[in-house]
């Protein structure tokens, strides 16, 4: 189905799917039946955002659904709570008002988490608001962190010479990465992957457990995947100015990392890896031309394989490739989304790619930046301006 535009992904819940878009001047949050795509509710209010490098103006963060809830993160910083049978407003807050935000460079684009009944978001806010929680019945701000207090005086891990970060009242926070909730070494806690690097934060009271520098040279750069956590391990990538990848192991107090590797095997730019039996599978470049399907050993940082698929999104001669892309782990198979559209399903395999079928999905174009969604055997892919659903149930 034609749809706004946008980055932001499908969520499904039950038999109801959830699509953030933008039409006009405003930005809405609409439910479909998701077996038939029949309307339900919408929810509009104004945007006037304009992407400063000529991307889309469409929201780019994906809905936080729970069993009667929708918590929605639009491209200027508009945080709302739906009921999600009705689509009523229950709360809203404007961060960009509320907090002192500095403009990102493609938007808002990290989206909300759920846990220990907070309600997280990647706001960005100066000075020492990078990550607020906030009560998920009402909106209430519950407590801020991240910023001047935990990042002053850090050293900036893999800069040249002694360099300390000196913070910037100006300085952006926010990434395109979002947080991710986990338990190591028996601590429940939130890594975000913020714009200066990886912070580990204690949900309930915002306390930084610890932070890691990890951010380009470049300034006009981002961070955008998420981070990866194996055990006592997490892996972090970039895809600017060689930044390339860093595995850390969480110390046994949980109050600092060391690395165990760092190169550039993996760029990762705005897709998460899959981790499957001690092996990473994922898409690395920054830019179309440079893309390539990788599988790299995680413990060691050792490159597998890997399958060239560069590809010119205005070319009309190249070959049929997936040049960056998305994937997901379904049945024991990778399912792989191209950004010109093209999908694939993969054998999972450390020893060599093997593509087991492909097929153009002919409604797509490019870009298709958003991962596949896959719930109750169907299967949801996104352009730009597209919604298309697959079945993939067997007759």
């Amino acid at each position: 189905m034609k749809t706004g535009t946008g980055y932001s992904g499908p969520s499904v819940r039950d038999n109801l799917l959830v699509l953030h878009h933008r039409i006009g001047d405003e930005e809405i949050v609409e439910c479909f039946a998701a077996d038939t795509a029949k309307p339900i509710w919408r929810y509009a209010y104004a945007s006037h955002f304009i992407d400063p490098y000529g991307y889309n103006n469409g929201p780019r963060s994906t809905p936080l659904l729970t069993e009667n809830r929708c918590y929605a993160f639009g491209a200027e910083g508009k945080l709302v709570c739906l009921d999600l049978k009705t689509g009523k407003l229950l709360w809203q807050r404007d961060t960009s008002a509320d907090w002192n935000v500095p403009a990102a460079f493609f938007g808002v684009g990290s989206s909300p988490i759920l846990e220990n009944d907070r309600l997280l978001v990647m706001v960005g806010g100066q000075p020492n608001s990078g990550i607020v929680a906030f009560e998920p019945e009402t909106g209430k701000t519950l407590w801020v962190s991240v910023g001047e207090k935990n990042w002053d005086g850090q050293p900036m891990i893999g800069w040249p010479g002694q360099r300390k970060v000196k913070w910037q009242a100006w300085e952006k926070q926010a990434s395109y990465s979002t947080p991710v909730a986990c338990t190591i070494h028996g601590r429940r806690q939130v890594l975000c992957l913020m714009r200066q690097g990886l912070v580990s934060l204690n949900p309930t009271n915002g306390e930084v457990n610890f932070n890691f520098w990890f951010r380009s040279q470049v300034t006009e750069s981002v961070n955008a995947m998420n981070p990866v956590v194996v055990d006592d391990l997490i892996l972090i990538s970039g895809a600017y100015y060689k930044i390339g990848s860093v595995l850390l192991r969480v110390r046994p107090d949980g109050k600092g990392v060391e690395e165990v590797w760092r190169n550039t095997v993996l760029e990762l730019h705005w897709s998460t890896p899959i981790y499957h039996d001690g092996f990473l599978f994922a898409f690395s470049g920054r830019n179309e031309p440079d893309a390539s399907f990788r599988c790299v050993e995680l413990k060691s940082g050792r490159l597998m394989w890997e399958r060239a698929e560069r590809w010119r999104p205005h070319s009309t001669d190249q070959p049929s490739v997936y040049g960056r892309g998305a994937c997901i782990l379904a049945d024991g198979r990778l399912i792989v989304l191209g950004e010109g559209g093209l999908l694939g399903l993969f054998r999972l395999s450390a020893e060599k790619p093997e593509e087991l079928s492909r097929f153009q999905v002919p409604q797509l174009h490019y870009p298709c930046w958003a991962a596949p969604v896959l719930s109750k055997q169907k299967l949801y892919l996104r352009s730009e301006d597209r919604l298309v659903c697959l079945n993939l149930s067997r007759p």
